[in-house]
């Protein structure tokens, strides 16, 4: 968000809890992208605050976490203080959260890989309708093919971020066998290390697809310990993520900080995640 947004979302978040109740002294920017995460003293709550666009998504969210915590899954729960539910406040759509401090040490790769059998046994049990991971290729294509809205991108790079999403996206749209639930983008970012052990967060990207797609996220040596995971077809998710990962940065409205940097290491990844899968 911009500064003048950022302000604004800041004292919706704040104001949003201190009216349910909890004392807020301070508000501190933990993430500031398409939406603003803040850390609320001294009542220890994550807010999310996100545009009045996202409504939809955030009130999905909430409903995933819910159900989650029913299934004991391994994630960041609601605030248990308040009814878990978005509050709409001067324009922008806000959650609230337990706020985890943060544990110094890295997960190990067979941590992250316990975590993710864990999560997905979980996702199993849960009867949630959810999009395909395909419908969020298809949205970063739209995004690629429209010259208005991603003016910045040159042609040759333009060429290969399209044929990735069009002929990899493609290639999953036939054979959803294998398919389930799945957080959608478990990204080391968003596996907190807590004194309760790792636990996923943002969970608004929970989609339904193969189990290589999540594991397409995290580090290579992660998928090493889960049992039964394809690694080609982790190669090719991985091209995917790298794909849809550029697309939304040439965006010309993307928010992402330090998007310059992100918009060049895409691309980069984008080939290199190719190569390994022998599409170079």
């Amino acid at each position: 968000m911009d500064p003048s947004e950022l302000g604004r979302a800041v004292e919706a978040g704040r104001a949003t809890a201190s009216e349910l109740g909890l004392q807020v002294d301070d508000a501190f920017v933990v993430h500031n992208s398409d939406r603003v995460a803040l850390h609320l003293a001294p009542c220890d709550v994550l807010a999310r605050v996100a545009p009045l666009g996202h409504l939809a998504d955030s009130e999905f969210e909430v409903e995933v976490a819910r159900r989650l915590a029913d299934a004991d899954a391994p994630v960041a729960e609601l605030e248990p203080r308040v009814e878990p539910r978005v509050h709409v406040r001067d324009a922008f759509a806000i959650s609230l959260w337990t706020y985890y401090a943060p544990v110094g040490r890295e997960i190990a790769p067979a941590a992250y890989a316990e975590v993710f059998l864990r999560h997905h046994a979980a996702l199993r049990r849960l009867d949630l309708d959810a999009p395909h991971f395909t419908d969020r290729v298809a949205a970063a294509l739209r995004e690629v093919n429209d010259r208005e809205r991603s003016s910045e991108l040159s042609d040759r790079d333009r060429e290969l971020v399209s044929d990735t999403l069009g002929g990899l996206g493609t290639a999953f749209s036939d054979d959803r066998a294998g398919d389930q639930l799945l957080h959608g983008e478990p990204h080391p970012g968003n596996l907190l290390n807590t004194r309760r052990g790792p636990l996923f967060v943002d969970l608004a990207t929970c989609c339904r697809g193969p189990v290589e797609f999540d594991l397409a996220h995290a580090p290579e040596e992660v998928a090493a310990h889960y049992p039964g995971a394809d690694h080609g077809l982790i190669h090719r998710c991985r091209a995917l993520n790298w794909a849809m990962f550029s697309a939304w940065r040439w965006r010309r409205d993307d928010q992402m900080p330090d998007r310059s940097h992100w918009r060049v290491e895409g691309l980069n990844r984008v080939r290199a995640a190719l190569d390994r899968c022998g599409r170079g």
